[in-house]
């Protein structure tokens, strides 16, 4: 089983603190992501600065599009970006539109799943062409005290069976991961428990440690 990637997601206000923490992390993870939070505070400046100054990294802009999908897509891939998110509520035409473009730049499209989501759209994502999906645990599901439960695995487990590449975030901590053991995840998202962290450094490191425990190659 492939062992999963290790991204952190920069929700900074400002593009300045969000590089900060980017060059802390960066050695220790995979992939970079502008979230959508600096996404919206700065702009697409803030993939464009990742890229050139990480051009070995996976940039992720998670601007969780809900339409426009072509405009968006080719503002973010032409300044560098890997992958977009595109919002699982968003039409099937936005996500196509996106696509095609992403693979202009040799790019992918991921799905981020919040709310009222089916598998029956996931095979229709399927169909278009879409092959990643984010699995979410947002937030305000974080600050009611939601954890993750049987039915959160049982759906990344049946996401993944489907041919996803699935990534797993929402206050993901070293702690949580022998939950997710034995499914092929592609991609585990932290972003405030890793660059608030004391030593952002060293907790990115005890996170890939605890992703080689239960992934061994």
């Amino acid at each position: 089983m492939t062992r999963p990637l290790l991204q952190v997601a920069l929700d900074h206000l400002d593009l300045e603190k969000a590089m900060e923490s980017a060059r802390l992390i960066a050695p220790h993870v995979d992939v970079l992501e502008a979230g959508t939070i600096l996404c919206f505070a700065e702009g697409v400046r803030a993939v464009k600065t990742l890229r050139e100054t990480f051009p070995q990294h996976i940039i992720v802009s998670d601007l969780k599009g809900a339409d426009a999908g072509a405009v968006l897509a080719e503002m973010v891939f032409s300044r560098g970006a890997t992958w977009m998110t595109v919002i699982c509520s968003a039409p099937y035409a936005t996500m196509e539109a996106a696509l095609q473009v992403a693979r202009k730049y040799h790019g992918d499209v991921q799905v981020e799943l919040y709310g009222d989501w089916t598998f029956d759209h996931a095979r229709e994502w399927q169909k278009i062409g879409l092959q990643q999906a984010i699995y979410h645990r947002g937030r305000d599901a974080q600050a009611a005290g939601k954890g993750w439960d049987a039915e959160d695995i049982e759906k990344i487990k049946r996401l993944a069976d489907m041919g996803f590449g699935v990534s797993v975030t929402g206050g993901l901590g070293p702690g949580d991961l022998a939950q997710f053991q034995g499914i092929p995840v592609k991609c585990f998202i932290s972003g405030r428990s890793l660059y608030t962290a004391p030593d952002p450094a060293a907790a990115a490191q005890e996170f890939q440690q605890a992703i080689a425990r239960y992934w061994k190659a």
